[in-house]
This record gives C-alpha cells, structure tokens and sequence, in this order.
C-alpha cells in the first residue's frame, strides 16, 4: 500500500458559526462587529458594490466607439493602373509604389478612364471598376493575399 493510496476520511466536524461562546464562533461568528457584510442577506449585494458610494464602473468615464481588429483594404484606383500594363499583381503594386506592402489586401475603385490592358490579379475590385478593366480590353482574377515568409531562426 502506498502513502498515495490511502483513503482518509476528514475527523473534523463543520464548525458551527454563532452557537455561543464556548464554540470559538459565538455572537459575531467571525462577521466583526456592525456594517452592511456583518448583517444578515449581505451577499445579495449587486457586484462591484462599494457601499453606497458610487462604483468605479460608474465613476470611470465611457470610451468612444470600439477598436476594429479588421484590416482595412489599401486602395488603388484604375486610373493609376495606366502607369502599368500586362499582369499586375500585389507584388507589381507594390513595386509602383501604389500600395504600402505586397502582403496588404488591395480594392481597386474605378477613377478616371483606364486606357492600358491589364490583367488585374487583387483580393477585390468594385463592379464599375471590374467593367472599366474589360472595356479595356483586360480582365480581373480575384486571388489570395500573400503570405509574408517566415524568417529562419538561425
């Protein structure tokens, strides 16, 4: 048999708060003397109750709006697109210096007259841009966003 194993039952009693002096938890049983907690139905009290005076969650002022964790799509509008030709993708963006990084999401809005042949491969694209792109004489492929590669722990 092992220490581990042994089933021990508790040899002690619940004590019983408020039964006299002779107990050890007679008259206040442990509650202190008067206030609100010393009382009888005390922990009905609401949460963050601070007797009376006016709560922190009352006290601290409200925050304006609410923080999005969305990323935005950076924009890129088809009369930019004129600067380019043949297959633009993220990367081709990214190189003309018309959106930030390679591995941003890219919405490209119709702006202005789209006059070079482009094969558009971005995450999105409105309709009025989409039909500016076909009329010349381009198309529009909705692809992924690039992945950033992982640097190597060295």
């Amino acid at each position: 048999m092992k220490y581990n194993d042994l089933i021990v039952e508790k040899n002690t009693r619940p004590s019983r708060k408020g039964r006299g002096i002779a107990a050890g938890q007679g008259k206040t049983a442990g509650r202190g003397t008067k206030g609100q907690k010393a009382r009888t139905g005390h922990r009905k009290m609401p949460v963050g109750f601070m007797g009376g005076q006016r709560a922190i969650m009352q006290a601290v002022p409200k925050l304006k709006g609410f923080k999005s964790f969305h990323t935005k799509a950076e924009v890129v509008y088809t009369d930019r697109l004129n600067e380019l030709s043949g297959k633009v993708d993220n990367l081709k963006l990214a190189e003309a210096d018309l959106i930030s990084s390679p591995y941003v999401k890219v919405k490209v809005i119709s702006r202005g007259e789209l006059k070079s042949k482009v094969e558009l491969e971005t995450q999105f694209a409105s309709k009025s841009a989409i039909e500016a792109i076909k009329k010349a004489g381009g198309s529009f492929k909705k692809v992924a966003i690039l992945k950033k590669p992982e640097k190597k722990a060295e």
